[in-house]
């Protein structure tokens, strides 16, 4: 489908029935057609048409989604951007993508494109705006960009075409029809709170709660207030609500299913969400290049909580070797992706995109193996893959045995420069609040777990793990300081 025509097969389906909420509004699918509509009207008047980019600079907002589905309906692809970036990389994006309009809180001036503020944007006039003509489901409907570990940010160019299959895929695996009610926690500016968390539930006739930023407290609020029937998170929200076992017990009873994304999550921080807050954790993974996710536990029969599930519906997930052969079940290699997910390429990066997208499969850069019943388990980021004298040694599974340690909150181990050996892991542990554990403690639980060459050189404890925009754990950000020490210590 193109998604120009969802606000209308909403409306003429059930026209009182709740849509989309957020703190400020609630809109039925009558009020959802008629506001789409009013800044379809207001784009138009700014000259936005087909093929047209709306940068959109804001927080999670009802109005976000309303300029999302209004550009659509007039032909416009959408390209939103981090709320907390500054200027600088703002205007990168903006430049990028080649915006013609930005909507914004408020005017914004050093961006280089006109700004469309909410306040014009709510101010604006009703309107009767038809879906554009000729509309195709392989038109460009949104620009993500990537977070820019490695070079400058890229545009993944995602089409109607791909938001189809993803949000079919979705539909089909979670069971989703018009009873389910997504709680959105995730930002608006990636690909998993606009596909999975948004246009999926709207699409199979339920409805939507956008929460402004995720808090830990107001978290459990809003499930008993709003009576979700599932959301998605990232591991890092896990570890935070985790943390809160012991303190609240709230009514998650609406609750069908959680999604966990971003990043692996510990198969023992699985089990104590689940057993505390009564709550079913599917683990999934994918990428914003394969328009969210690609494998991900099924709700029904066998869950394995450590790897992250089988092949989405209409998807080929393979793990090959470096001559792009794949290999037997339960050896490693790189996971490779084909099917309709697969994003139309990177915006004005054809080189990049032929690296990446080879014979119709996309190369992601994990490392993978397939367990023997087909379940798929991230082993690492083959740039995070650490190659200590001669022998590869994965984060991930040093990183698993310090989270088989109960006080251990979250951990990342990253590899530092040796003079000798080339690298060694290093490992960054945030332990549970009131811990005592010591770093001697916990080099010892992880010793018989792992072999001499993958424990780590130093142990470091620190109050909090940096994370990207996304939630992820920002390991560059942790290199980047071993590699500032190193080079102080060595000058």
């Amino acid at each position: 489908m193109h998604f120009s025509t969802l606000p209308d097969s909403r409306a003429d389906h059930a026209p009182e029935a709740p849509a989309i909420r957020d703190e400020a509004v609630a809109l039925t699918n009558a009020e959802l057609r008629a506001r789409v509509q009013q800044v379809a009207g207001a784009l138009a008047d700014r000259g936005i048409g087909r093929g047209d980019v709306v940068a959109v600079f804001l927080s999670n907002r009802v109005e976000l989604i309303l300029v999302l589905l209004a550009a659509w309906r007039i032909g416009a692809v959408v390209t939103p951007i981090n709320p907390v970036l500054g200027p600088t990389e703002a205007a990168y994006q903006v430049e990028d993508a080649a915006a013609k309009v930005l909507v914004a809180e408020e005017v914004r001036h050093d961006l280089g494109v006109p700004t469309l503020t909410l306040g014009e944007l709510n101010a604006s006039p009703s309107a009767d705006v038809p879906v554009a003509d000729g509309l195709a489901d392989g038109d460009l409907a949104l620009l993500i960009y990537t977070s820019g570990t490695t070079g400058s940010p890229k545009g993944v160019m995602l089409t109607h075409a791909n938001l189809d299959a993803m949000t079919a895929s979705f539909i089909e695996w979670f069971e989703l029809d018009d009873r389910d009610h997504g709680l959105l926690i995730l930002p608006l500016f990636h690909a998993n709170g606009i596909v999975l968390g948004t246009l999926s539930p709207l699409r199979a006739g339920g409805q939507v709660t956008i929460s402004r930023r995720f808090a830990r407290d107001r978290f459990f609020a809003d499930v008993e207030r709003f009576r979700p029937t599932f959301f998605s998170a990232v591991p890092a929200i896990y570890a935070m609500l985790n943390s809160a076992a012991d303190e609240v017990h709230p009514d998650m009873s609406s609750v069908r299913f959680a999604v966990c994304g971003a990043a692996p999550m510990p198969a023992e921080a699985i089990h104590r969400f689940e057993q505390h807050f009564d709550v079913k954790i599917v683990e999934g993974y994918g990428l914003s290049e394969t328009t969210t996710a690609s494998t991900i536990n099924p709700l029904r029969g066998m869950r394995k909580p450590g790897t992250v599930g089988l092949p989405l519906p209409g998807q080929r997930v393979e793990v090959v070797d470096d001559s792009g052969d794949p290999v037997p079940r339960g050896e490693r290699g790189e996971v490779v992706i084909a099917g309709p997910v697969v994003m139309a390429g990177y915006l004005g990066r054809p080189e990049e995109t032929a690296r990446t997208i080879v014979g119709g499969w996309l190369h992601t850069g994990d490392i993978g193996r397939f367990d023997e019943d087909g379940y798929l388990q991230i082993v690492d980021r083959i740039k995070d893959m650490i190659i200590r004298g001669g022998e590869n040694v994965y984060p991930k599974e040093i990183e698993n045995a310090f989270y088989s340690h109960p006080d251990v909150h979250e951990v990342a181990v990253v590899g530092a420069p040796h003079d000798v050996l080339g690298e060694v892991p290093v490992a960054f542990v945030a332990l549970r609040e009131g811990s005592e554990v010591t770093t001697h403690d916990l080099a010892h639980h992880v010793s018989d777990a792992l072999a001499a060459y993958k424990r780590p050189a130093r142990i470091t404890l620190v109050e909090e793990i940096p994370k990207n925009p996304v939630g992820k754990i920002d390991k560059p950000a942790l290199r980047r300081g071993l590699s500032e020490r190193t080079a102080l210590s060595r000058g």
